[in-house]
Parts: C-alpha cells; sequence; structure tokens
C-alpha cells in the first residue's frame, strides 16, 4: 500500500489532545507486511509558524498552506481557537475547501466540526462535536443532523469525532478501516489504550 499523508491542522488555541491524540495513532501504526509506514503524519498551520495551543504549549508545524505535500487524511482539531478564532478565518475556510476536494478522507475532533461546516463541507449530513458544542452546532448549522451520545460519526468520505479523546477513537477506527480491525488493536495495544472500536 502507498504510504498515506496525514495532514493535521493546527492554529493559535487549538486543544493539545484534539490533534496530539490523532498524531500518536497515526504515527505508531505498523503494517507488518510491508517495510515502510502506512501513515506519515504532518502538521500544517496557515503561516507555518510556531503556534500557541490552548495552556501554552508551543509547537512548530511542518508545513504552510503554501508548502505541504497532498493529504490523504486531513485531521481539523478543535478548541477555543476553532469555535472563537479560526471560525471567522476565510481562507482557512477555502483552504479546507480545496483540501477535501483531493484527500480520502477529511475528519475533525470536538469543535472543529464548526471550521468544517464553515466551509460547507457538512451540508446536511450527520455529525458529531464536544457535548457541550452540541446546541450550538446545530443552531449555527441547522442542515446538520448533529447527533449526541456518541464518540464519532462516519458518513464516508467524512468522519466527525465528540470531544478531546474521542480523536484517538476517531483515529483508531480509520486505521482499522484502512488497514483492518487486528492493525488498529495492534496499535490501541501499543499505545495503552482501551478502546472500544478495536475489541
Amino acid at each position: 500500500m502507498k504510504q498515506k499523508i496525514v495532514g493535521i491542522l493546527l492554529f493559535n488555541e487549538v486543544e493539545v489532545l484534539d490533534f496530539a491524540g490523532p498524531f500518536e495513532v497515526f504515527s505508531v501504526t505498523e503494517d507488518h507486511s510491508e517495510k515502510d509506514k502506512p501513515f506519515k503524519v504532518v502538521t500544517i498551520s496557515q503561516d507555518g509558524q510556531m503556534i500557541k495551543a490552548r495552556n501554552g504549549l508551543r509547537v512548530l508545524p511542518d508545513y504552510s498552506f503554501e508548502s505541504h505535500p497532498d493529504l490523504d487524511i486531513l485531521v481539523v482539531p478543535g478548541g477555543y481557537g476553532a469555535r472563537e478564532i479560526e471560525l471567522h478565518n476565510q481562507d482557512l475556510h477555502q483552504w479546507l475547501k480545496e483540501q477535501d476536494q483531493k484527500t480520502d478522507y477529511t475528519t475533525s475532533v470536538c469543535t472543529g466540526a464548526f471550521l468544517l461546516a464553515k466551509a460547507g463541507l457538512l451540508e446536511n449530513k450527520t455529525v458529531t462535536t464536544h457535548f457541550s458544542a452540541l446546541d450550538r452546532l446545530a443552531d449555527n448549522f441547522p442542515s446538520l443532523n448533529v447527533k449526541r451520545n456518541t464518540k464519532f460519526v462516519d458518513e464516508g468520505h467524512i468522519l466527525t469525532s465528540a470531544g478531546i479523546s474521542a480523536g484517538i477513537e476517531l483515529s483508531l477506527y480509520l486505521v482499522g478501516k484502512i488497514l483492518g480491525a487486528s492493525t488498529a488493536k495492534e496499535t490501541a495495544k501499543q499505545m495503552e489504550y482501551d478502546s472500544q472500536y478495536t475489541n
């Protein structure tokens, strides 16, 4: 299998585990039938400059919007930066639209769903987000079918997950979808992470 490029969006005030959880899952996944790891994970910010995540963690992205490689999987995390700052960033919304036309899978974690919705990528879809933002998502984007009490929703090309640690569940599920359940189980075991989606 050709190595898939996983691009993780970063921005100021992003929730740390929203991006670090999926980063860890895709980074540690191994396909023992192949020489190379199945996923190459890269981080991307708008200008490629260092961002300050929620609670002050500083992260230097690998690429900018202009310089990153073609993506097979896009991960859009959430947090305060997503729902209060980047929600108004039209350049970001346009970039999301462009990437979604090329990816095999476009995903969101937590309130990253707001960014996909603002970019017009969730119209008439069933979606989810952090439990505290479900009502706001439904009110702001009335065409969406907002699902409650679930870790994630698979709409085929687009997948959305609930808050924070749910991004790990979504990522393990996607590993299983692409490489099979046994690989997802091995990945969860390597992380010492108990997941109902890999049992």
